[in-house]
């Protein structure tokens, strides 16, 4: 198991190396760069750009230099904890960033643990009671769960809190908190504002959660141990969480690769509906306005998460399931 983790570790490496590659060449593909598309904007806004400023800019962060040498300029500073210059902010991206981050995984953490203490309970009821009225019930909501986007569901949500009570439901704290430093006025604002996004966000991801539950936990109760576990007297309940629920909950592991990076991305275009203070509508408008090295850092930031959220799985899935082996002979 340790030279399995030492070798995944190794090969994360040359992974992360080519999506930097990736990810630089990609951003650089759109013509122009950002100060070209700021000197634009202004333009067409009839207004006048410090083009002295500018080229300092360009010249301090190589613009001026080929896309190979900006590279390794952007990928060293990364190592050295340089995450380059916003130039949408004129601030350097650690403080871009900000409480940006830190709001983005605490919302993205409560909805996860809102998705797991609904799902769980749900998808085990209508397995054991399946084509009961509360497993074709729960189905229903579950099928309207997934069929709504999420931003769809936050738009109503929105229309009927201003119409029923005359309140907006948007952000995550109240106004007066904004840009403000931490502090137990802000962190009671926070907590009181959070609750609204958690459930519009986490709809979609429960009711999917669910069905995918349900499914995976029908397929293993079908088996013969189950069968075999039920003829020798076994109680029902220890029948099913000793290896069925267990065994289904394979994907759930599975998953863990994607949750990483989701906690960071942040729904984001649910996150612009609702004005949330996350990552979410940062980094779409890095990409507008080709903000290099914003974007750039989210992407290999999410990247990071993903690899070491896809390591975690397989290894937690070693331990989980031990139909799943390291070596090829290892079955026999």
């Amino acid at each position: 198991m340790f030279r399995y983790v030492i070798l995944r570790s190794l090969a994360m490496i040359p992974t992360l190396f080519l999506i930097s590659v990736l990810v630089f060449f990609i951003i650089e593909l759109p013509p122009g760069d950002y100060f070209e598309s700021y000197v634009s904007e202004l333009r067409a806004l009839g207004e006048s750009a410090d083009l002295a400023e500018i080229d300092m800019l360009r010249e301090r962060y190589g613009f001026d230099q080929p896309q190979v040498v900006r590279y390794f300029w952007w990928v060293g500073g990364m190592l050295h904890g340089d995450f380059g210059y916003s130039f949408e902010y004129r601030l350097p991206v650690n403080e871009v960033v900000g409480d940006r981050l830190w709001l983005t995984v605490l919302l993205s953490t409560v909805t996860i643990l809102f998705t797991w203490i609904i799902a769980f309970p749900i998808g085990i009821y209508s397995a054991t009671h399946k084509y009961s009225w509360g497993d074709y019930g729960l189905t229903f909501l579950g099928l309207i769960g997934i069929a709504v986007p999420n931003f769809m569901l936050a738009l109503v949500m929105m229309y009927f809190a201003n119409i029923w009570f005359g309140v907006s439901i948007g952000n995550l704290m109240d106004q007066q908190f904004l840009n403000e430093p931490m502090s137990w006025a802000k962190l009671s604002s926070i907590l009181s504002h959070i609750w609204i996004p958690v459930v519009i966000i986490g709809t979609a991801g429960t009711a999917a959660m669910v069905r995918r539950l349900r499914a995976n936990l029908l397929d293993e109760l079908h088996k013969q141990y189950v069968t075999t576990a039920r003829a020798k007297g076994l109680h029902p309940t220890k029948v099913l969480l000793k290896y069925p629920l267990r065994m289904a909950l394979n994907f759930f592991i599975s998953d863990i690769g994607s949750i990483l990076p989701a906690m960071i991305s942040g729904a984001e275009v649910t996150a612009i509906v609702l004005s949330l203070e996350t990552t979410g509508p940062m980094l779409i408008r890095a990409l507008q306005s080709q903000d290099m090295y914003l974007a750039g850092s989210f992407l290999m930031f999410l990247a990071f998460l993903t690899v070491i959220g896809v390591l975690i799985s397989d290894i937690a899935l070693t331990f989980l399931d031990p139909r799943i082996r390291l070596g090829k002979g290892s079955s026999k």
